[in-house]
């Protein structure tokens, strides 16, 4: 059982992908972002991740989980084969493995969450986007 006192799941249209949130932040303080690339633009993503939560992204039916890389490369942008959405992100540094979640996957969405924020990160190096990863997303329970 976690210490943390605010769990949410999440989950593709038609159930077959999943993800469990857990965090300390109550969703009214959680940081939402509008990333500026193509492909969060073109999914409507407003993403959000904890440093001191925990996430666990879940397969109920495997053969549906698309993964999807762009650019840099450097992550895995998990999306249902069935229905198209786009749960969320993950990816893996040398010591650790991390992850994004799409807040319009969670059910319910929870009351309160503030405005997007805008984000560019076109700007960064492979390493330097790992580090931001690294520093900013949640610790992945294990990596689908």
């Amino acid at each position: 059982m976690s210490s943390l006192p605010h769990s949410f799941e999440g989950s593709c249209h038609c159930g077959a992908l999943g993800f469990s949130f857990e965090t300390a932040r109550p969703a009214a303080l959680w940081s939402v972002r509008a990333c500026s690339c193509r492909f969060c633009r073109a999914h409507g993503a407003l993403t959000t991740s904890d440093p001191a939560g925990r996430l666990v992204f879940h397969a109920r039916e495997a053969p549906a989980l698309q993964r999807y890389r762009f650019g840099l490369k450097s992550a895995d942008f998990l999306l249902c084969g069935r229905c198209g959405v786009y749960l969320g992100a993950q990816t893996e540094t040398a010591h650790a493995a991390f992850g994004i979640i799409n807040t319009h996957a969670l059910m319910p969405v929870p009351e309160g969450l503030p405005a997007a924020v805008a984000a560019d990160y076109s700007s960064e190096t492979a390493s330097e986007r790992l580090a931001r990863r690294a520093q900013r997303w949640t610790p992945l329970a294990r990596v689908i």
